[in-house]
């Protein structure tokens, strides 16, 4: 698969919107209750970028089939070496490689950057995503039942953990 992995740009947000709209109606794999609008897509991306926080795109001839970013866990100071990510992939697109080029990107990024640790927040029902992430080196590190509430039903959510060191 020739598939390219870059910085998203303003372009791609109409597709970002898209992929995370179809996250919020049909998954658990983000608590977000309501679709957001081009205009909070684009709010959320130039502060990332003002923040400079990577948000990146896989693209497949021509087309933007994923996305990926990261942001630090928690707005405190001393949490400014964690980061906590994201990523999310249009249908079609899952389970052919797509989600590893992205995290592999968003890992290298993190290590350039002097981060310590990357940290994934995953729905508890979500094992397709648990087994991912163990295949990049995550640890489960915590488990917090009925956290989240969705589709009328309680949510756990598995907290996964890498610290980054350099090979």
């Amino acid at each position: 698969m020739d598939l390219i992995i870059r910085n998203a740009a303003p372009r791609d947000l109409p597709v970002i919107l898209e992929i995370i709209n179809h996250a919020i109606l049909t998954s658990t794999a983000i608590y977000d209750y309501e679709i957001r609008t081009l205009e909070e897509q684009t709010a959320w991306f130039e502060k990332m970028i003002a923040d400079g926080m990577p948000v990146i795109v896989a693209e497949f001839e021509g087309e933007v089939i994923g996305y990926g970013s990261y942001n630090i866990f928690r707005p405190k100071i001393g949490y400014k070496f964690s980061v906590e990510h994201s990523i999310y992939l249009n249908e079609k697109s899952r389970g052919i490689g797509v989600g590893g080029r992205l995290l592999g990107s968003l890992i290298q990024r993190a290590k350039e950057s002097g981060l310590h640790t990357m940290i994934a927040g995953i729905d508890a029902s979500n094992r397709g995503s648990i087994e991912f992430h163990k295949k990049y080196g995550f640890v489960e590190k915590g488990y917090l039942r009925e956290v989240g509430y969705k589709f009328d039903q309680w949510l756990d959510l598995v907290f996964m953990q890498l610290i980054l060191k350099e090979d």
